[in-house]
């Protein structure tokens, strides 16, 4: 079985903590922060009480299901986002009458696509429970041949909590990384919209469960179990790399197995774009699978993700992680 001592846990906590403190974190601004390059316009939202989270009076299990906790793990840390001050003054630009044209001809046609909400899904359950929101199961209420049973993941954050914890950019990132990735074993991005609270991002939903809901079960894997779920990772990850981008947060809670058995790279939140020469200096992932540079803040790139990938094939063959403590893993 996952196990590690509390004396371990500390020592993993007390590093990053000292670490974060170096960490700088530009105060957020008054400015309001415009997602609608990368989200879309405001899509009108009515209320809908089954898209509402419960009243205070509500105990937090009675919403919709949540899933319970069946084992503790570390969560996913994340430094600040590096974000520059805005610039109050924008320069100007000159567009001539063919560009103008162009443009108004886009926005026509934009406008003649169907808009899409979130009063187009009905919320089945939850699935899963994160820092800035919750993923959902849902159901495409008009749905189309080309969504076969309709059904999705829908990803929910909360505008107010990603401006607070100066997260904005990771968020900007997430979604433009799933539109440029495509491949078998990562998950797709269907829809992203927006409303004046919240960012939904809409996924194909993989009923297998996490990978770490199976190796809990069973509590360890055999070597050929191992080797196939770790050779479609390194199919997942070699592409993530040939397109310029670092996952930064691979562990079995960010990997899904689909009803055929195979794995699905998801949740990149942490995902960054990089390139074969720059190193990020960004404090981020989860303790037990970081590599030894990102603990130490000596700036990461993509070899990051083949410690973490590591990391997973040793914990699917003994049931363990390997822990890192006075400056060694052990």
């Amino acid at each position: 079985m996952i196990s590690t001592s509390s004396s371990q846990k500390k020592n993993l906590q007390s590093l990053l903590a000292s670490n974060l403190k170096k960490l700088t974190i530009t105060p957020p601004s008054n400015h309001e922060f415009d997602f609608g390059d990368v989200f879309g316009p405001l899509t009108p939202h009515h209320p809908d009480p089954t898209l509402h989270s419960p009243s205070s009076t509500s105990p937090p299990s009675a919403f919709l299901g949540d899933p319970q906790v069946i084992h503790t793990r570390s969560h996913s840390y994340v430094g600040p986002s590096p974000r520059y001050t805005v610039s109050s003054s924008l320069p100007l630009q000159i567009q001539t009458e063919t560009e103008y044209e162009a443009e108004e001809q886009d926005d026509d046609e934009e406008e003649a696509k169907p808009k899409i909400g979130p009063e187009d899904f009905e919320i089945l359950r939850v699935v899963g429970q994160g820092a800035f929101g919750k993923v959902f199961q849902v159901r495409n209420k008009g749905r189309n041949n080309e969504d076969g049973d309709g059904l999705f993941a829908m990803k929910v954050m909360k505008k107010v909590t990603i401006i607070k914890k100066n997260h904005v950019d990771y968020m900007r990132a997430e979604r433009d990384i799933l539109t440029k990735v495509v491949h078998p074993f990562i998950v797709q991005l269907r829809y992203s919209f927006q409303t004046k609270s919240k960012l939904y991002l809409i996924l194909d939903f993989i009923n297998g469960g996490h990978l770490f809901f199976h190796l809990y079960r069973q509590g360890i894997f055999s070597e050929d179990q191992a080797r196939f779920y770790t050779a479609e990772i390194v199919s997942a990850v070699s592409h993530l790399h040939n397109c310029g981008i670092v996952h930064r947060d691979l562990k079995p809670e960010n990997i899904l197995v689909d009803a055929d058995g195979h794995v699905m790279l998801t949740d990149f939140g942490l995902a960054k774009e990089i390139d074969e020469s720059s190193r990020s200096n960004s404090m981020c992932g989860t303790t037990e699978y970081m590599a030894p540079e990102i603990l130490q803040s000596k700036g990461h790139n993509k070899d990051a993700d083949w410690w973490s990938v590591g990391i997973l094939l040793y914990e699917m063959l003994t049931g363990q992680v390997i822990i890192y403590r006075d400056f060694q893993y052990v």
